[in-house]
């Protein structure tokens, strides 16, 4: 009995760590992510994504209604390559919420949009992941963007 239950306790010591590991690699992806975005390093952000997914943004139009902006991967790719290189902007992020089951993760990241030093909008960005040979690719982002209530 004493050693079926010193077993156990290995055992979930074990998965509690791996799980905890691939927290942090689904975090250090996310970071890379906004290295080679920070850089408009275009070639890295291809290599990030599993083919051309689907990303959707969630805001407030003038008329307050709720709006759903739809692009691909590719499309999103260019507009960050074509920012002139001289104008700044910077995605802060403001905390990490990393679930993993196996090869699927959610990565829930709050952030500010910074443009020229001036804060241009802020929200949340919604990561889907899955691990492909070893790393993990994003499969699905979507985000929320507002004007009020930032910095509070």
């Amino acid at each position: 009995m004493k050693n079926s239950l010193t077993l156990l306790c290995l055992c979930i010591t074990f998965l509690l760590r791996a799980q905890t590991n691939e927290v942090e690699n689904v975090k250090a992806t996310i970071i890379e992510f906004f290295d080679a975005f920070h850089k408009q390093d275009t070639v890295k952000l291809k290599t990030m994504a599993k083919g051309d997914i689907n990303m959707q943004s969630i805001s407030i139009n003038t008329e307050g209604k709720t709006v759903l902006q739809e692009n691909s991967y590719s499309q999103f790719v260019r507009s960050i390559g074509s920012i002139p290189k001289d104008r700044s902007f910077k995605e802060e992020l403001l905390g990490f919420n990393i679930q993993v089951d196996g090869n699927m993760a959610n990565a829930w990241t709050p952030y500010e949009f910074w443009f020229d030093s001036s804060l241009s909008h802020c929200g949340v960005n919604s990561f889907q992941l899955m691990k492909e040979n070893g790393s993990w690719k994003i499969i699905y982002l979507v985000d929320t963007r507002r004007r009020e209530g930032c910095q509070d």
